[in-house]
């Protein structure tokens, strides 16, 4: 048999590093985001055997963990690394989600972002002021997302939270949509729907739709700010299924 010619060489990609929870199961989520000219290199930190609460949180927030897990993926040379989680980045403030974000730098990466800060640029870019919160957390671990966003200059109107501490990943589309009306105010210019392992990629167009205003997700902008470090937001717009933060911002 003659053997198959075969040319050219494989897209060049451009990497995206993505620094998770032990327990992160929405890897496929994020996926949904990425052009074809992006990858992401996964890693996750220790595990911990404890409740979604915010102890855990807490120890999420460990500098050394996500300096080791940094490291573990700087050798394939990402772009941009981004800490994909909502409580572990806003447990501590706007002061410890930038300290994160600087313990990362140091740690290797080009630059680097979390799922926190990815949330105040996008409300940045978006020009929100005010914003109803949708969580699937405790009430404390709600009052203190709700004290982050406050602390970064904007007014939450209204929020709902489902009280969920474990296996969030597990949460039906139906209860996400009716947990986002139940947050929704009409004094609220957008609603945020956090936790980066609440599934949400396949209804953030339809609520949009039905409620006239946008509703963002910690996945959503977490994809969103690190493809902007890594130049690629334009190359992404034709899979944003009518989410408003793609659609609007390049």
């Amino acid at each position: 048999m003659k053997p198959v010619e075969v040319t050219g060489v494989p897209q060049h990609q451009v990497g995206i590093g993505m620094v998770c929870p032990f327990d992160m199961a929405l890897d496929r989520e994020l996926w949904r985001w990425m052009p074809d000219s992006a990858s992401i290199y996964f890693t996750r930190t220790g595990f911990i055997d404890a409740p979604v609460d915010v102890d855990l949180c807490r120890d999420l927030n460990n500098h050394a963990d996500i300096t080791t897990a940094v490291r573990s993926i700087t050798a394939v040379g990402p772009r941009v690394v981004g800490y994909a989680c909502a409580s572990g980045s806003f447990v501590y403030g706007m002061t410890g989600a930038k300290e994160l974000s600087h313990c990362m730098v140091a740690a290797g990466a080009k630059a680097a972002v979390t799922t926190s800060e990815a949330l105040v640029r996008a409300l940045d870019a978006m020009d929100v002021g005010r914003i109803a919160v949708a969580t699937p957390y405790t009430s404390a671990l709600t009052g203190l997302l709700c004290d982050f966003i406050g602390e970064a200059g904007r007014t939450v109107v209204s929020q709902a939270g489902l009280g969920r501490d474990h296996e969030i990943w597990t949460i039906p589309y139906a209860v996400t949509c009716d947990l986002i009306r139940q947050a929704d105010h009409p004094d609220a210019d957008a609603i945020f729907v956090s936790c980066t392992n609440l599934w949400t990629y396949e209804i953030l167009g339809l609520m949009e739709a039905e409620l006239g205003k946008p509703v963002l997700s910690a996945n959503q902008v977490t994809a969103w700010a690190t493809l902007s470090e890594a130049g690629l937001v334009a190359e992404s717009l034709s899979a944003d299924d009518g989410q408003s933060l793609f659609a609007r911002v390049a």
